[in-house]
């Protein structure tokens, strides 16, 4: 993974830069009981820090990992929340997954993973799900144990993309339940991501990847729906209805997902929404072709007060442009090496 900055001064966009206090759940830090691997040990040699002011960490994760282990568990929801994701499937660069995470003011690491027999994937993750809050981010480089909690990051991407181009996020809504799947492991809301980075190329194959799982949305964790997109530029958004997994496809060449079901919204309830009908009309006068500095023009235009991160994928590419706390003047850039 190599990461550029662009100069503080250096604007993009053109936009100002600009959290929203939200309850989390402390996650323990687990004492350990073994020595490291060598492939741990070769990952936790990559942390660094490549933005304090937020903060931003970085790492690239060697090595097997188990994807189906269980480590944490989402927090539950302190409105307001207001994810916006959307694909544009043909601008200059290809594909594009845009998504603003609008959440807590917390921690987040930039993971890279590369595990011998599945992708190599690029993945955002709040660590504040590991324990690490504010305070503990300011001695994480320093602290044996804290650094061992980012070895458990790979199993609760809140966004991110694999080398094939296969892309996926969530997004919080009302509600959500999932089918029973006979048989099917149990997982979590976030870990379903991992699932299907790690064993998907295309929208088609995650959709069926979710299919194989019995998705867990337990006591107080926040309900989610999900939007898939591949370097093809197809997309589509995941949703648990009744106990029935609804599976909303693009029909053209964009998609767009806040925070409300789709699969039971109509136009009407749709344009109400003003993250919606903005990104909606943009996608429609551009016909969803957007290059990067357009599509994070658009995350900038439908950004909450409590914006986390707001992160462009290029999905043919490998690439990535991610502005932090609604900072446009400063993007990182950031390429997924295989």
């Amino acid at each position: 993974m190599s990461i550029v900055h662009l100069p503080r001064r250096a604007v993009l966009l053109g936009l100002p830069a600009a959290g929203l206090a939200t309850a989390c759940r402390r996650g323990s830090a687990d004492k350990a009981e073994s020595a490291l691997t060598r492939d741990e040990e070769r990952s936790l040699k990559t942390l660094r820090l490549i933005d304090p002011d937020h903060p931003l960490f970085a790492m690239t994760l060697y090595g097997p990992y188990d994807p189906l282990r269980q480590t944490t568990a989402l927090a539950p929801i302190s409105r307001p929340f207001a994810c916006s994701l959307f694909l544009a499937g043909h601008g200059s660069r290809g594909p594009l997954f845009g998504r603003n995470f609008d959440w807590g003011p917390n921690p987040a690491l930039l993971l890279t993973a590369k595990p011998p027999n599945a992708p190599a994937s690029l993945s955002l993750v709040d660590i504040s799900y590991l324990g690490i809050d504010q305070g503990a981010a300011k001695r994480l480089l320093g602290d044996d144990e804290l650094r061992r909690m980012m070895l458990k990051a790979v199993g609760i991407p809140f966004d991110g993309v694999n080398q094939h181009g296969l892309a996926v996020g969530m997004a919080a809504v009302d509600s959500a339940k999932a089918p029973k799947v006979p048989g099917g492991p149990v997982v979590g809301s976030a870990r379903i991501q991992r699932l299907a980075l790690d064993q998907a190329r295309t929208v088609d194959e995650a959709v069926a990847v979710f299919r194989r799982y019995n998705v867990n949305f337990a006591e107080g964790e926040p309900p989610l729906h999900y939007l898939l997109a591949d370097a093809r530029g197809k997309a589509a958004a995941i949703e648990f209805v009744d106990g029935e997994m609804k599976v909303i496809p693009s029909t053209g060449d964009w998609h767009d997902m806040v925070n409300f079901v789709l699969s039971t919204a109509d136009e009407r309830q749709r344009q109400a929404d003003d993250r919606y009908r903005t990104i909606a009309d943009r996608m429609r006068r551009t016909g969803g072709r957007l290059d990067p500095a357009g599509a994070m023009d658009l995350l900038s235009k439908v950004a909450q007060r409590h914006t986390r991160w707001s992160a462009v994928y290029e999905l043919r590419h490998g690439e990535m442009s991610l502005a932090l706390g609604r900072d446009y003047r400063r993007i990182h850039r950031v390429k997924l090496a295989s």
